[in-house]
């Protein structure tokens, strides 16, 4: 299939933001292998480009996601999808190298599917209250292969997770807060504003210090409580000796914000 001339991810940057959309709005934002290869490799991008501090996926459009366009993907995923040289796997389930640093999604309207694995793997979420979510791969005779079955038992617990992983059935945006798969629901109007706010409520701290800290609660999910606590003296002997440290003690006795550079 011919690659679309018009971008499936739009890239903007706002300072140390980098604001990716997906732009496949004639087809609710389903995910064709263009959409998915511009995402990866404009992650990969963001994970190697020091001035960005985080990253906030949202869509254009009235709706995030309706998942994977099967119809174009199907024989893609059936032989094994092979991530594009540069590209980050947001998801972490595809082979990829995963991100080091903080990622955010804003979700309204319809997210399906592989958008909500999208945000079981992000760092924080938002939604807007018109948010729609369904896992529903069971209904189409496949299971979630994106991380559903990892992560969402995790946050939301076995029973909560199996309700709407066994039936596929749809769920609303606070039912998605009270499971723990968004922090935050907004008014449809408020919710990029909103999230473009915590974006860089999160890229304004010191870049060392967030990297550190998502390590260390990934490898605490991955490896066990007690294989991160043994790497915590090091780190914070690291981190100590840097020069955001030193920028963060003084700002604090001078009752200012730190001005961080990531050293």
């Amino acid at each position: 299939m011919k690659p679309s001339s018009e971008p499936r991810v739009t890239r903007e940057r706002h300072d140390h933001v980098l604001l990716l959309g997906l732009n496949r709005a004639d087809k609710r934002n389903a995910f064709d292998m263009d959409m998915l290869n511009q995402l990866v490799l404009a992650l990969g991008e963001y994970e190697r480009d020091d001035h960005l501090r985080c990253a906030l996926v949202f869509a254009h459009g009235e709706h995030f996601t309706a998942g994977l366009d099967l119809g174009s993907v199907a024989e893609t995923f059936r032989n094994g999808w092979q991530m594009p040289a540069g590209a980050a796997d947001p998801w972490g389930t595809f082979g990829g190298p995963r991100l080091t640093k903080p990622l955010l999604v804003a979700a309204q309207g319809y997210c399906f599917t592989l958008g909500i694995e999208l945000m079981l793997a992000a760092d924080i979420n938002l939604c807007a209250s018109n948010a729609r979510f369904a896992q529903m791969e069971v209904q189409r005779g496949i299971f979630p292969f994106g991380g559903a079955t990892l992560r969402l038992h995790q946050v939301a617990g076995w029973g909560n997770a199996m309700r709407w992983l066994l039936t596929g059935d749809q769920f609303d945006a606070h039912e998605a807060c009270r499971l723990g798969l968004v922090q935050e629901v907004t008014a449809p109007e408020e919710l990029m504003p909103r999230a473009l706010w915590m974006a860089q409520r999160v890229a304004a701290q010191a870049p060392l210090g967030i990297r550190a800290t998502l390590a260390s609660a990934r490898k605490c999910l991955d490896e066990g409580e007690l294989a991160a606590a043994l790497d915590l003296p090091a780190m914070a002997s690291q981190l100590l000796s840097s020069e955001d440290a030193k920028e963060g003690f003084k700002a604090m006795q001078e009752k200012r914000d730190g001005q961080f550079r990531g050293k």
